[in-house]
């Protein structure tokens, strides 16, 4: 399957389309590393922006292909992920309308490590490391903006390795959960952010081993699971403080 997503994505960009200069804006508009530049700055930006379309399930890059484009997702979800040599998953992060990804090709020459694969139909502008470099010189706060960004990824990542390292299953799945209503401590009532096949492989573990540890947060009465992967927290403590 991954062979005929790759061929897919080869193909001249097959069943993808460029969107007008419009979209372009309202694109640069959503991203923080660009959104707090004045109107005719982000106008500059906008018209060497490269809009394109993608369907569910279509690979944006793959891994071993060269990195030269910073990839900003206009609307859609996108899954950024690795494979490792036996071929398994493990999902690194999921972008949605805002997010980017492909900015380590800012600064130097690079082939992607990862793969990223549209969830939904995917709306992705695109600016050309050469074109950006420009504009990193001539607007340095988009510079101190992505630097913002890598602290805060790099973070995200240290955190996730020293659960994987420390923590047992169900001790990264509650810390997960208690970490989703960290906006919400009224209702303690959200939907996960993501299948449970992908949240899985982003805490490390099977979708059979998440299933079966969510049913036994219920029956200890920690959580609710509602349709649709919605979750509601019952006992925030003991999920916080789950040994």
């Amino acid at each position: 399957m991954g062979k005929e997503k790759i061929h897919r994505h080869s193909q001249n960009y097959e069943g993808q389309h460029t969107c007008p200069s419009e979209q372009n804006h309202a694109c640069i508009s959503l991203v923080p590393i660009f959104n707090h530049l004045e109107e005719k700055q982000m106008e500059e930006i906008s018209k060497v922006t490269r809009s394109v379309s993608y369907k569910k399930k279509e690979i944006i890059y793959s891994a071993g292909e060269k990195s030269d484009s910073l990839y900003i997702v206009a609307s859609g979800k996108v899954r950024i992920y690795r494979l490792s040599e036996s071929g398994k998953e493990q999902l690194v992060r999921i972008l949605k309308a805002g997010d980017f990804t492909g900015e380590l090709a800012l600064f130097n020459e690079s082939i992607h490590e990862a793969y990223a694969e549209t969830m939904v139909d995917t709306n992705i502008c695109m600016i050309t490391r050469k074109d950006l470099q420009v504009f990193l010189m001539k607007y340095p706060s988009i510079s101190l903006m992505i630097l913002s960004e890598f602290s805060k990824r790099l973070e995200s990542s240290e955190k996730q390795s020293a659960r994987f390292a420390t923590e047992k299953v169900e001790r990264r799945i509650a810390l997960f959960l208690t970490e989703c209503v960290e906006d919400d401590e009224e209702t303690r009532e959200f939907q996960l952010p993501m299948s449970k096949k992908d949240l899985a492989s982003y805490l490390g573990t099977t979708p059979e081993t998440l299933s079966r540890k969510l049913t036994e947060f219920e029956d200890l009465g920690y959580i609710k699971q509602i349709e649709q992967r919605k979750i509601r927290i019952l006992d925030f403590d003991g999920l916080l403080f789950l040994s």
